[in-house]
């Protein structure tokens, strides 16, 4: 597939490592081979899968003459971090709209991103509660700053539109190159599902290419069969912009949620077993929202045996560990 002909801004420069995890995979019994994608090294602001989609987004934002990105996540959201990020870098100013998910959770004094935000000098910060209409709420700030003169452009939630997708069919591509220049046969991968376009770019990325890897998504947020029917439109969607020409099967698109627990953000057991896991056999930090929820999914699935013996299973490790500094309480409970 052809995505030469898109606009971006040039900020994924070389590909992520792609590692083999040996300690883990024995601490999983060893039966099942891990290996991941490390998208959490990244360039920006403390790294993450936000970057690949935004590169093709603030492309489409500055072809558009904005000199002001406004987007939307949780309080303590890795977009919002990575979407001030590039701004910053481009000379923008960048506005966030902060969703409530949780009642009562945003603390403008707490850790982790939500000090990042402030560290990298966001210029408004507007706070609603849960379940508010996001693309609403970003429009009001949208009226507000053209009547000041400014030009805004409004970044959806995880970038996850079309143009943001190219970043993960990019990724999808990138991987096949690695796996043929290393000689690695992958089985199965694994990747976290929330706003959706990472898991559809991968999917159409490895459809598009007759790649024969299926891919599992671990959802964060929604229940299994909105999130599957999210991910499947999004994941047509970008292949129909691409000019693929080819429909995907409902049938490859899967995204279990029997990992979120009693809901987004809301720690479990699973995830810190699985941020420690990771941590002290291979000191890689996974993130408590999205990424360690994910390796909870995939931890499970080998326990249960999900994969067969000897199958090698690739983990998209999608970043956000500055997020593990507003948990520290989770974290430490029972040290």
């Amino acid at each position: 597939m052809n995505l030469a002909k898109f606009a971006r801004r040039g900020y994924v420069t070389e590909p992520t490592p792609l590692e083999y995890l040996p300690n883990f995979s024995k601490a999983l019994g060893g039966k099942v081979n891990i290996y991941i994608k490390r998208d959490d090294m990244l360039p920006g602001a403390a790294g993450g899968n936000k970057t690949r989609k935004l590169d093709f987004v603030i492309a489409d934002a500055l072809s558009q003459g904005a000199d002001t990105i406004i987007t939307c996540g949780a309080v303590q959201s890795n977009h919002c971090r990575l979407t001030l990020s590039w701004a910053v870098k481009e000379g923008l100013d960048c506005h966030l709209v902060l969703e409530e998910r949780v009642k009562d959770s945003y603390n403008p004094a707490a850790s982790g991103n939500n000090f990042l935000f402030q560290l990298l000098g966001v210029k408004s910060i507007t706070v609603v509660p849960g379940g508010s209409n996001m693309m609403e709420e970003m429009g009001k700030v949208a009226e507000k700053l053209k009547a000041d003169g400014k030009k805004p452009y409004i970044v959806p939630g995880g970038a996850s539109n079309k143009i943001g997708a190219l970043g993960y069919v990019n990724c999808a591509e990138e991987t096949l190159r690695q796996l043929f220049e290393k000689g690695i046969r992958i089985d199965h991968m694994v990747v976290p599902s929330g706003s959706a376009g990472t898991h559809a770019g991968i999917i159409a990325g490895m459809f598009g290419n007759n790649a024969g890897i299926p891919v599992t998504g671990i959802g964060v947020n929604r229940p299994k069969p909105v999130q599957e029917a999210a991910v499947h439109k999004l994941a047509q969607e970008t292949l129909d912009f691409i000019g693929a020409g080819v429909t995907l099967p409902v049938e490859k698109v899967v995204a279990y949620d029997d990992y979120v627990g009693p809901g987004y953000s809301l720690p479990t057991d699973s995830m810190v077993e699985a941020v420690k896991m990771l941590a002290r056999t291979e000191a890689i930090l996974l993130d408590p929202v999205y990424s360690g929820k994910a390796m909870a999914g995939l931890i499970d699935l080998v326990r249960k045996g999900h994969f067969a013996d000897g199958s090698n299973v690739l983990f998209l490790h999608t970043g956000g560990s500055p997020a593990l500094y507003a948990y520290l309480d989770t974290f430490r409970k029972g040290e």
